[in-house]
């Protein structure tokens, strides 16, 4: 789904009605009824509605929530922050038509009056003050009423945006301007997010986005950014045929392993098969077999020779050769430890790999201070990097890299022809070309050893089923990884998470996603 900034959300606006012929009160009475869907789906028991209107389309998408939420037997209170008569266009239209009368607050003074206290008497507040076409900071009145939004208890819907953020902020809110933004138990907008929907904190609870009529000839952004959804992928995660067998679904490689690192090159070849592939084989160091077989009976494994420090060795080059025969993807790293000579091995194989590679640990510390050697070589190239591990290939400091997260991410897909997942919060997945996708689920309690191991066995598996469709099979897996822990998070908590819980998260997973890709709104959580 494509990110645009609000000056394009505008634009898309104005072609949706100029171009394809949708009257612009169509566009506000379907982000009207919109957000009067969400509020009612999420909050069924609720009776006393307050709804605080601005006098732009913000106001107007407001005015036809409370003509909704009215005709469902809900108490309305409608607070309208302007002089009536200030009210222009769309919006002028959709208050005429509110079955309520307003209490009107043109001022700080009237907001303190005994009357006005009396009407903030609600179980839900819906914040329609301030769009995404405002510019902070927010004085005067609307500061005001932000500040009895942020004081009360109640639950409150933002429509669009929290009013008073600044929707084209590509980061986290500064803390010391909290005050003037409002608070949002959720979030509902329109059409595409816009950059704050996905990279700011807005909100503790779902952001939605509600198509309202806007064609997809229409979406246009110059940003070339996305947000991952299920429906993106859901194709790819479908219903599979009666007839099928595990040779349809691909064959991982995983090469990897080491004395004393068994386990990273174990998690990723099981976490292989519990997102869809049809067979999965570690290679690894002849050792450590034993260990790593012991892990998983579904697994098959396969030794290779070793250096006196139970890594492996840069002769076992050839045998792997012959390993990769036949195989769908190579994942090179999990565990793989970074002698000099194992080291050696891994450059080697990348460059002569014939067969899509996913590249992760210690198989992309081989490559530092010599990352001219690191490029796809027209084939497929998915490397995995954390902050630290981008660091040290970019040839900057981790600060640099969570500074300019995305620009980091797309200079070096660039420069190499690789697709770069560059794990955080908020993690991204960016093509060769700079287009970058961001990913909206996972959670702190994923940030315990392994579970890099566990993506890269997914993202691999992920390229094996779907050769055809590399990008959109990345996505999936990333997507799918942190739905795992957010899944596990319920279970077990942010402190007790370890990597192979994820492993039983990922079914329920696939059925989370399966369902969100049907839902009416794409939604995601902080």
């Amino acid at each position: 789904m494509k990110i645009v900034t609000a000056a394009e959300m505008r634009a898309i606006d104005r072609a949706t009605s100029e171009r394809f012929g949708v009257p612009s009160l169509t566009l506000m009475e379907n982000a009207g009824t919109a957000v009067a869907e969400h509020a009612m789906s999420h909050y069924p028991q609720v009776k006393k509605i307050v709804v605080f209107c601005g006098k732009g389309n913000n106001g107007g998408d407001g005015f036809v929530a409370a003509r909704h939420f009215h005709a469902a037997g809900k108490k309305v209170r409608l607070i309208l922050l302007a002089d009536p008569a200030e009210l222009k266009g769309d919006a002028a239209v959709m208050y005429g038509k509110v079955p309520v009368k307003a209490v009107v607050v043109r001022s700080s003074e009237q907001l303190k009056s005994d009357r006005v206290q009396a009407s903030l008497l609600a179980d839900l507040y819906v914040d329609a003050i301030l769009g995404t076409g405002f510019k902070p900071p927010v004085q005067g009145l609307y500061a005001d009423v932000i500040a009895v939004l942020n004081a009360s208890d109640v639950p409150v819907i933002a429509v669009d945006i929290p009013s008073g953020a600044d929707s084209d902020r590509m980061s986290a809110q500064d803390p010391a301007r909290q005050g003037i933004i409002a608070r949002a138990d959720s979030v509902v907008t329109f059409t595409a997010p816009r950059p704050a929907h996905v990279f700011s904190l807005l909100t503790s609870g779902p952001t939605c986005v509600a198509g309202i009529g806007s064609p997809q000839e229409a979406i246009v952004s110059s940003l070339h950014l996305n947000v991952i959804t299920a429906r993106d992928f859901a194709p790819l995660i479908g219903k599979r045929p009666v007839d099928s067998n595990k040779g349809l679904y691909g064959h991982v490689l995983v090469i990897g392993g080491s004395f004393g690192k068994a386990g990273a090159a174990a998690m990723a070849g099981m976490a292989a098969l519990r997102a869809g592939a049809g067979l999965s084989t570690i290679a690894t160091p002849k050792s450590v077999l034993t260990m790593v077989a012991g892990f998983h009976p579904e697994v098959m494994t396969e030794p290779l020779p070793e250096t006196d420090a139970g890594t492996i060795a840069r002769v076992a080059l050839h045998r792997v050769d012959e390993l990769a025969k036949g195989k769908s993807v190579l994942a090179i790293g999990p565990g793989i430890s970074r002698v000099p000579e194992t080291a050696a091995f891994v450059r080697s194989l990348v460059e002569r790999s014939h067969v899509p590679v996913v590249l992760d640990a210690d198989g992309l510390n081989a490559f530092e201070g010599r990352t001219d050697e690191l490029s796809a070589n027209g084939g497929t190239l998915v490397i995995t990097p954390h902050p630290g591990e981008m660091a040290r290939l970019a040839g900057c400091s981790v600060p640099a890299v969570q500074k300019d997260r995305l620009g980091v991410a797309r200079k070096f897909a660039r420069e190499h022809g690789v697709i770069v997942v560059l794990k955080g919060n908020r993690t991204l997945v960016v093509q060769p070309d700079g287009e970058a996708w961001v990913n909206t689920t996972g959670n702190p309690g994923m940030s315990t050893g392994g579970t890099g191991d566990i993506l890269t066995g997914m993202v691999a598996a992920m390229v094996a089923q779907h050769p055809k469709n590399v990008l959109m099979a990345v996505c999936a897996a990333v997507h799918l990884h942190g739905l795992a822990g957010d899944v596990m998070l319920k279970a077990v908590g942010e402190h007790s998470m370890v990597a192979t819980d994820l492993l039983r998260g990922l079914p329920q997973a696939f059925a989370q996603a399966r369902r969100a890709a049907r839902e009416k709104f794409a939604c995601w959580r902080r």
